[in-house]
């Protein structure tokens, strides 16, 4: 019996490029959202939903990655990307829809997502494309992707959104300071 479309297993850059238009289609949501209420909603879901594409792709994508593709200093770099929305993820899903930044915030997100997608996703020397040419076996990847996808998605289902763990980011003790004064 042939599965349908939507149940195909995908290789690994099809299945990260999906969760990339999903995260698009999500802040572009936001930016249109209205009310607090909806913006509260799709908040947490791009927080979900970056938090698993981030893990997924720390765990499996890069480690295979790793020695196998051109420029190493991509991945290198996708770790640091992934730091940074990791600290915008956290500001965001602990705070209220209308707080002092909260807009700003997903929207900082949304413009640090949009750059990261662009580095993997370049045609000629992007991650994705560097990942396919060193000949990773892209199909087997997606099967494990897919699969710890499924499995983090049940987690925080039934536990909530776990702490994230930064890989780059090390050893810094951040204090909060009052906001610059608005000029009046």
């Amino acid at each position: 019996m042939k599965k349908s479309p939507k149940e195909e297993p995908k290789d690994a850059v099809a299945l990260l490029k999906a969760d990339h238009r999903k995260a698009e289609e999500l802040f572009a949501a936001f930016e249109n959202a209205k009310t607090s209420r909806q913006k509260a909603s799709l908040a947490r879901e791009i927080c979900v939903e970056l938090s698993v594409h981030a893990q997924i792709e720390e765990e499996i994508f890069y480690p295979a990655c790793s020695g196998e593709v051109e420029d190493q200093s991509l991945v290198e770099e996708a770790y640091v990307e992934h730091d940074g929305a990791k600290v915008l993820i956290a500001e965001i899903h602990a705070a209220e829809a209308g707080a002092e930044f909260y807009d700003a915030k997903v929207k900082v997100l949304s413009e640090m997502i949009k750059h990261h997608v662009k580095e993997e996703e370049r045609r000629v020397d992007g991650l994705f494309a560097q990942a396919k040419a060193a000949g990773l076996d892209v199909d087997a990847l997606g099967e494990r992707l897919a699969a710890r996808k499924e499995e983090l998605m049940a987690e925080v289902k039934a536990n909530g959104l776990p702490v994230p763990i930064t890989r780059s980011f090390t050893g810094h003790d951040i204090t909060l300071g009052d906001p610059v004064e608005r000029a009046a």
